[in-house]
């Protein structure tokens, strides 16, 4: 074979290749990292640390687990188990934030970590983002995750209904219309009703949003407020609460615009006598969650929640 022919081989393959390579492209948004969030944050809360991964005998994590495929994109979780004999049985499907066009689960593994250490199965999965797809792609990925614990709960120990779900700014918003919406089928086959809501930081409703060409919530959504009025109504978790919602904990960073909603949530819930709590920190940085002394704060704080429930139920 000549030299010649062989490099027009070579180029014929790398044309063809170029379609496949280019369908299998996924862009991202790496501009919120928890490095990005610590330098910004430091100067202004100078007790912020790094928290470090430390694990027990016995705990286990499972990296990567295929939960859905759309065309040729898989989409993944991890699964943070706690050592046998410290299970409690309760089951955390974690939802990372980033404004829905940004963010990586592996932001959640250190409060993902410390709560497996407290007898807690945490799940943390990857989702399509708005860069990728719009509104409610991201959405049915997380109700899909339920279905799949569902379906493969024997092989992690999961209890189907002591399944809660938690998330942190969008991941809070995006946790609260699931724990709410789910249910309705709104985002597709539901054959999970979890048993608990915990939202760091996630608005919950929606009024707070006017028209404005750079908002991360409008892009997500296709649309601003006053072109798919019916659109927004939908995606605010508030429009959905009923005497069927689950207990529900919000943590706030003490900044009133994160958690907008919290009163009409809790007064709510009050009324269909669903435990409610509302934890404020006094006035801390907006990503709490990722940086110690809150990791370990907030763990104390979920923990309380949920025994409570456990000792009411």
């Amino acid at each position: 074979m000549s030299p010649v022919f062989r490099a027009s081989i070579a180029l014929f393959l790398l044309a063809t290749a170029q379609p496949s390579l280019s369908l299998n492209t996924i862009p991202v948004d790496d501009s919120y990292t928890p490095s990005e969030r610590y330098y910004r944050y430091k100067k202004q809360d100078s007790s912020l640390k790094w928290p470090a991964l430390t694990f027990t005998a016995g705990q286990q994590v499972f990296f990567d687990r295929r939960y859905k495929q759309v065309d040729q994109r898989e989409l993944h979780l991890d699964v943070f188990m706690p050592a046998p004999e410290t299970s409690n049985q309760q089951t955390i499907v974690m939802i990372h934030g980033g404004g829905w066009r940004s963010g990586q689960r592996s932001h959640m593994y250190a409060l993902a970590n410390r709560l497996a250490q407290r007898g807690y199965t945490l799940v943390l999965p990857e989702f399509r983002l708005s860069l990728e797809a719009p509104y409610p792609a991201a959405m049915e990925d997380v109700n899909d995750v339920l279905q799949w614990l569902n379906q493969n709960a024997s092989d992690y120990g999961i209890v189907t209904d002591r399944i809660a779900v938690l998330g942190g700014s969008s991941g809070g918003y995006m946790a609260s219309l699931l724990a709410y919406a789910g249910p309705s089928q709104l985002f597709g086959k539901s054959d999970v009703r979890v048993n608990a809501l915990i939202d760091l930081d996630g608005v919950l409703n929606l009024d707070h949003e006017r028209p404005n060409p750079e908002s991360p919530l409008q892009a997500w959504l296709g649309s601003d407020r006053e072109q798919s009025p019916e659109l927004w109504r939908q995606a605010a978790p508030t429009s959905h609460l009923s005497k069927t919602s689950p207990a529900t904990l919000v943590i706030s960073s003490g900044q009133p615009r994160f958690t907008l909603g919290h009163k009409q949530v809790g007064e709510t819930l009050k009324g269909f006598d669903i435990p409610y709590q509302y934890y404020e920190f006094p006035e801390v940085i907006h990503t709490y969650w990722l940086f110690e002394p809150y990791v370990s704060q907030s763990v104390d704080i979920i923990e309380v929640f949920l025994r409570k429930l456990d000792k009411d139920a």
